[in-house]
């Protein structure tokens, strides 16, 4: 553990913890681990480790060092309060008919590869997990309610940025995003991106101070996973490099930078289940980040989906 100078302009210079542990997640666990989760167990969340998470994302890359992000974090009644007055929306036929940026096609706009893609994810999600059928509009919207109760998750996260640097800082909120879930995960926290919040903005900007300057990106729901819900065990295919990936380099080039990498490097690792601390075996769900926060409660012993 070394101490370093916090260099926030918050008004107070105080020490940065850093953890230096030797058993830690790496960046490649975290990314394998990582997935949406729709169902969280009401374990609680301290401020303290909330804040770590959004302090480590802080230093995600932007445009000209711009930061153009704000955080809203709702806990307890706040967060009950709001999530009442968007079912309430929701219940009363409320969505807007345009959101404040356009954030996906129209249903009949999507295009291949994209509209298989998202058909075989609601296939998986609603009909293999769920057992819900395509034509269930019933059991379909019980379940899309539940995005607005933040999937149980007892923090619930909106990530807003500002509209004056244009489109950059909506690639610099995809950045401060994935920090911020990468870092949750490493906590041995669980995270899921929602766009769905976006039909009810006007919901949202009632109940939050969101500068009418600000757009807003997406909530996110954090938390612990309850890795014994039937929703846990769905999961999303990715495509291979090979699909997406477009290498120009000549043929020499090639043949070198591959023997580099194959001899000077191993394999990724699968995605992690458990780890070893102190010579016991631990669910790395329920793992906390060595060295971090350790006094903190929870360290002790047509829809618009939610993202993947």
């Amino acid at each position: 553990m070394v101490t370093t100078m916090c260099e926030c302009k918050c008004g107070d210079i105080r020490p940065a913890m850093i953890p230096l542990a030797a058993q830690r997640m790496s960046v490649e666990e975290a990314l394998l681990s990582r997935r949406s989760v729709r169902a969280f167990l009401p374990r609680p969340v301290s401020r303290s480790t909330v804040e770590r998470v959004l302090e480590m994302a802080s230093h995600s890359a932007s445009n000209s060092n711009g930061q153009p992000w704000q955080v809203h974090v709702l806990t307890g009644g706040a967060k009950d309060r709001l999530t009442a007055a968007l079912l309430q929306a929701h219940d009363a036929g409320a969505r807007v008919q345009k959101c404040e940026f356009d954030y996906q096609p129209r249903p009949d706009d999507w295009v291949e590869p994209f509209l298989s893609r998202r058909s075989e994810f609601g296939q998986g999600l609603y009909g293999k997990t769920l057992g819900i059928d395509f034509t269930d509009l019933v059991g379909r919207d019980a379940h899309h309610r539940r995005n607005y109760e933040f999937f149980g998750a007892p923090v619930g996260i909106f990530l807003t940025v500002s509209r004056h640097q244009l489109d950059s800082a909506l690639i610099d909120a995809g950045l401060f995003l994935q920090a911020t879930m990468l870092t949750a995960r490493a906590a041995g926290l669980d995270t899921c991106p929602q766009a769905s919040f976006l039909d009810y903005y006007p919901v949202i900007r009632n109940h939050l101070d969101i500068p009418d300057d600000h757009r807003i990106i997406c909530g996110l729901s954090l938390g612990y996973a309850d890795t014994s819900h039937r929703l846990y065990r769905f999961t999303t295919p990715r495509q291979c490099v090979k699909d997406f990936a477009t290498f120009y380099e000549d043929r020499n080039e090639e043949a070198l930078t591959m023997d580099v990498f194959t001899s000077g490097t191993a394999s990724l690792p699968q995605a992690p289940t458990q780890e070893v601390s102190a010579g016991r075996v631990m669910d790395i769900d329920h793992a906390a980040w060595a060295g971090w926060n350790q006094n903190s409660p929870e360290q002790s012993v047509g829809e618009r989906a939610s993202s993947v």
